[in-house]
């Protein structure tokens, strides 16, 4: 789709495209001068000094010094930075009783993440209200004002059929809508708000900057309170018809593992919360304080635990058997084990599984610790909201070229991808 009903080729359409990768520019690499713009752009510059003119006036970039005061050497020539500050994002992870939220710019800036445990109450909530306050404890913790946010990516622990704004395959979320979930909460927020499986977002976190980035295709293992699975298929994510790819949790048991816990109905309560506390119970493995150790208290001590360990060998066959429904199905390079339970075992819980699937089945599939074990939800999240903002800045951008006089034109920048 062309600018405005613009045919290719028109000054117009050039100067769109030329602002944008200006904008852009300064976005990825931070303060330039008119000269390096140019240079960068493969533009000329009498029209990079345009582009600065016009981008200035539109309040997307300032001066930002000179070379001198930004500790360059050479000629005191101004430098020029996007201004980021006034189009701002939160990233939420919505978890069953924890809460985390960061506040994003179009620059990808790093900003304090927010954390807040829901207590009963607030976990009933509506979801609007719990999303409102991850928003307001984003922005205080930034310093910013929460009027400037503009919108907001939220992960939860359910499937999202983006298609029809539903939530399915979830066992939480109390107070939050089922239906029209992303248009209800941008109208009650005033936002744009964006739904996403918390898996989905992991994998998007790890597929940009962890252990996705060096195979073609990987699929994630999400072990937290509940379970999922994403699936990213040669750098794109399957999520399915519905939304639902990747809900193995809900398999019944195989019956080569009913003898690992009699109990299990369904593979997901193979490495459930009470499943890994009873399996460290069997271990030896106990509280601080000697008593019965629960989830939480269990998962800290697993980073200590030896491939060989025993209780890491009999966590790592259990998983392998949550593992196994998607390698027969997706067949993919690598599983990246995460969630808590993937991030507190590492590469030892990693090693385990692996070896538990060459041993014990046909396939030989690798099997890593996450490349991002530091609030990947969040991360996904914000790789996702970049895109939003700069979006919204691109259209800004379009809307101060549209009425602009058409002059010559340099030719069309070598746009970065």
């Amino acid at each position: 789709m062309t600018p405005r009903g613009r045919t290719p080729g028109q000054p117009g359409l050039l100067r769109v495209l030329n602002d944008r990768a200006a904008l852009e520019l300064l976005l990825d690499e931070g303060p330039l001068t008119r000269n390096e713009i140019a240079g960068r752009t493969g533009l000329s510059k009498p029209t990079a000094a345009e582009i600065i003119r016009r981008l200035e006036s539109a309040s997307l970039i300032r001066a930002a010094g000179t070379e001198a005061q930004a500790g360059r050497r050479g000629p005191s020539a101004l430098v020029y930075e996007a201004i980021t500050e006034r189009d701002l994002a939160v990233a939420v992870d919505v978890q069953l009783v924890d809460v985390r939220s960061t506040v994003v710019d179009a620059a990808g800036r790093r900003f304090p993440v927010a954390t807040h445990t829901m207590s009963e109450d607030e976990v009933a909530s509506d979801g609007a209200d719990i999303v409102a306050a991850a928003v307001a404890r984003a922005a205080a913790a930034a310093d910013v004002d929460p009027d400037l946010v503009t919108a907001v990516a939220v992960g939860v622990q359910a499937s999202v059929d983006h298609t029809t704004d539903t939530l399915i395959f979830t066992d939480g979320l109390p107070g939050w809508p089922r239906d029209r979930v992303a248009a209800t909460l941008s109208a009650e927020l005033g936002v744009q708000v964006v739904v996403e499986n918390d898996a989905n977002l992991a994998a998007i976190a790890e597929r940009s900057m962890g252990a996705g980035r060096s195979t073609g295709s990987f699929a994630l293992l999400w072990m937290a309170e509940g379970l999922g699975m994403a699936l990213d298929l040669d750098g794109r994510l399957h999520t399915g018809a519905s939304g639902a790819a990747g809900e193995i949790g809900y398999l019944g048991v195989p019956a080569d593992a009913h003898a690992i816990d009699p109990t299990a109905t369904i593979i997901a309560d193979l490495i459930s919360e009470s499943a890994i506390t009873a399996l460290a119970a069997a271990h030896g493995i106990t509280a601080p304080d000697g008593t019965a150790a629960t989830w939480r208290q269990v998962l800290p001590q697993l980073a200590d635990l030896p491939a060989q360990h025993p209780f890491t060998t009999a966590l790592g066959e259990r998983i392998g058997h949550n593992v196994l429904p998607a390698l027969a199905v997706a067949d993919p390079e690598t599983v990246v084990l995460h969630g808590p339970t993937g991030i507190a075992g590492g590469p030892a819980l990693a090693a385990s599984v692996t070896a538990w699937l060459r041993t014990r089945t046909r396939w030989s599939t690798a099997v890593v610790a996450p490349g991002v074990p530091d609030t990947p939800v969040l991360h996904g999240a914000r790789h996702v909201l970049i895109d939003v903002v700069r979006a919204a800045l691109a259209a800004r951008v379009e809307g101060i070229t549209a009425d602009a006089p058409d002059t010559a034109s340099a030719p069309t920048p070598r746009m970065r991808t």
